[in-house]
């Protein structure tokens, strides 16, 4: 049995909230964006993995239900987030839904697509289960950024898509979709501090900073989709912002920065050492030879 509070290993296919770093920031970022549509509403977290997810969805939507192919997922996602009376988890496979007609308002499915072979199927159940008003939110690595360029293979996706491919699969059931890239970015960020202004400003400037450019102009990693067969809601932003007080991926970096500066600086110190001991030798080396030659 799993104990409440027990972590779930991660082996790499599913996230954990034990996770550090880059995929700490991506995984939680998304559930963060549909926290504010969720609110009041009936919600599907489908593949909700470890159940995070779906806990964070509950503290503000009417109902949450996770539902995840993985009994094991299940299991621990039950022990662990018992306390959340709006919220409960399923076994099911998500390509495959039981619930009735246009059950939920709200349908999350984050890291799902690309470890499944039946894209149609499970989009098509997506739409059977949403509401007509609803709104569902799914993402999906860009094949290309992440695949190909890279040249990393995620052995856990089974397929996956590039951005008319996902536009192409969702685009039959849903007339209206908001497509948004995700990356994470080096960024400088100015706030007011005292909350003034209005809107959002952003800039992008080549390597070489001959050219400075308005808005995020990045190859995206993952798409997330915003779909509805009605008009999106108008409380959906441009741009959505994701990040932690302690900034753990820029201390981590700063560290290894320091780390690898440290190392620099002693590789530097034992090359001195060599070169002192190179000369030394150089220089005793004739009158050795010499004393040899005397004594002969």
């Amino acid at each position: 049995m799993t104990d409440k509070g027990a972590k779930l290993e991660f082996t790499g296919e599913r996230f954990t909230p034990e996770c550090v770093r880059e995929i700490w920031y991506e995984h939680w970022h998304r559930y963060a964006f549909a926290l504010p549509l969720a609110s009041g509403k009936r919600v599907l977290d489908a593949a909700c993995g470890e159940g995070y997810g779906s806990n964070l969805l509950a503290s503000s939507a009417a109902e949450v239900v996770g539902v995840d192919i993985s009994a094991q997922a299940i299991k621990h996602a039950r022990s662990t987030y018992a306390d959340r009376k709006n919220l409960r988890f399923e076994q099911s496979d998500a390509a495959s839904l039981g619930f009735p007609d246009a059950y939920f308002d709200v349908i999350v499915s984050f890291e799902t697509l690309e470890h499944l072979q039946a894209h149609e199927e499970l989009v098509a159940g997506f739409a059977r289960a949403l509401a007509p008003d609803g709104v569902l939110l799914i993402s999906s690595p860009d094949k290309h950024a992440y695949s190909e360029v890279s040249g990393f293979r995620n052995e856990f996706h089974v397929r996956e898509l590039y951005r008319d491919e996902l536009l192409a699969l969702l685009s039959p059931h849903f007339p209206q979709i908001r497509l948004y890239g995700q990356k994470l970015l080096f960024q400088s960020v100015l706030w007011a501090l005292d909350g003034a202004g209005h809107g959002d400003a952003s800039y992008t400037a080549t390597g070489d900073s001959k050219s400075i450019t308005p808005g995020l102009d990045y190859a995206p990693l993952y798409f997330v989709a915003a779909c509805s067969r009605q008009v999106l809601p108008a409380s959906l932003p441009a741009t959505s912002w994701f990040g932690d007080r302690e900034e753990s991926v820029y201390t981590h970096y700063n560290g290894e920065v320091r780390k690898n500066m440290s190392a620099g600086a002693r590789i530097a110190e034992l090359e001195a050492e060599i070169d002192r001991l190179r000369d030394s030798t150089a220089t005793k080396a004739p009158s050795q030879w010499l004393r040899w030659l005397r004594r002969r």
